[in-house]
């Protein structure tokens, strides 16, 4: 999945539950967001792996 395919998803997951993906700083290799007070780190890379960006959107859906 692409990066920003990624993040799009993020944002449509956090409006659904009433809040923002925020971007909080940049991190080694990874770029760190946070909903609701939950950071999560996003890695800084065109493609990111299916597996990768299917557990980041869970974590942002089961909060």
């Amino acid at each position: 999945m692409k990066q920003r395919q990624l993040l799009e998803t993020l944002r449509k997951a956090a409006a659904d539950k009433g809040a923002t993906l925020v971007f909080v700083r940049h991190g080694g290799r990874h770029d760190i967001y946070s909903v609701s007070g939950f950071r999560f780190a996003v890695p800084r890379r065109a493609d990111i792996a299916e597996p990768t960006a299917r557990r980041i959107i869970k974590e942002v859906e089961d909060l």
